[in-house]
């Protein structure tokens, strides 16, 4: 093999870890966000988050891991639709943020 070839493998497989731990991540994130509604009561809508942040950091043991935000959008009454962020360190939820919500007083 030679150095051509086993730069070309380790990008590849450098790749799929990468989109594999996405995949995960957003999973993880999904969960979260329909849980921090469940919560509070509000609905969770389109049953999907955004990615809309990316960076490196380092986590509590000093190791690079992803720190991800993603957005998600609500709603409490039916009519309007609110945007929410989870933040997510590696796969460790690290907040979940939502705009202010009209209350739906039965």
């Amino acid at each position: 093999m030679s150095a051509t070839d086993f730069t070309i493998f380790i990008i590849l497989v450098s790749g799929f870890v990468y989109w594999l731990d996405s995949i995960r991540a957003k999973e993880v994130a999904t969960t979260k966000s329909r849980e921090a509604c469940n919560k509070v009561s509000l609905e969770f809508l389109d049953e999907t988050v955004a990615i809309k942040k990316l960076r490196l950091r380092r986590n509590n043991s000093g190791r690079l891991v992803f720190y991800r935000e993603y957005q998600f959008e609500f709603t409490s009454t039916g009519e309007y639709r609110y945007k929410g962020i989870i933040i997510l360190l590696g796969k460790s939820l690290l907040g979940v943020e939502m705009e202010p919500y009209q209350f739906n007083e039965d």
